[in-house]
């Protein structure tokens, strides 16, 4: 799930890494079927202080499910000093506990993308407007979590 951007740029950069992917945007398919794959990741971005909704209630609908494949869960964020608690708060902690990988992405702000008040109050949490993009994004960690998905 994207809204600005970001988790776009991940999900492309884990695509290109990790054999047969299958996509789903549970903004546009908000009860997929994923009893047929073998892997599952779940990821996305934190806004306003949580994890996209969507997201919240597909683990919630999916747990049980969830708790048998092999499961990656990744989070893009801007701020590093409270990253892992945005983590540990977005998927509960038996879905934390079972996943094979987790990440912490980083995060980007493309401010052009954004509205006057998220623009705003993404300057207090960035702590700079030098251009129209803040880029935090890890592609080291990225790649470390497409290897840990990868491993059979």
């Amino acid at each position: 799930m994207t809204k600005h951007g970001c988790t776009e740029k991940a999900v492309k950069i884990l695509k290109e890494n990790i054999d047969d992917v299958t996509l789903l945007n549970l903004k546009q398919n908000k009860n997929p079927d994923i009893s047929d794959y073998g892997t599952i990741i779940v990821g996305g971005s934190m806004h306003f202080g949580g994890i996209q909704k969507e997201i919240k209630k597909f683990c919630d609908n999916n747990r049980d499910i969830l708790l048998q494949k092999r499961l990656g869960l990744y989070l893009c964020y801007m701020r590093e000093d409270v990253a892992q608690k945005q983590f540990n708060e977005s998927y509960p902690g038996d879905l934390r506990g079972h996943a094979i990988a987790a990440g912490l992405f980083g995060g980007e702000c493309d401010f052009q993308k954004m509205n006057f008040i998220e623009r705003e109050i993404m300057k207090k949490i960035v702590n700079s407007f030098k251009d129209s993009t803040s880029t935090k994004l890890n592609k080291e960690a990225i790649l470390e979590f497409a290897q840990e998905i990868q491993k059979k």
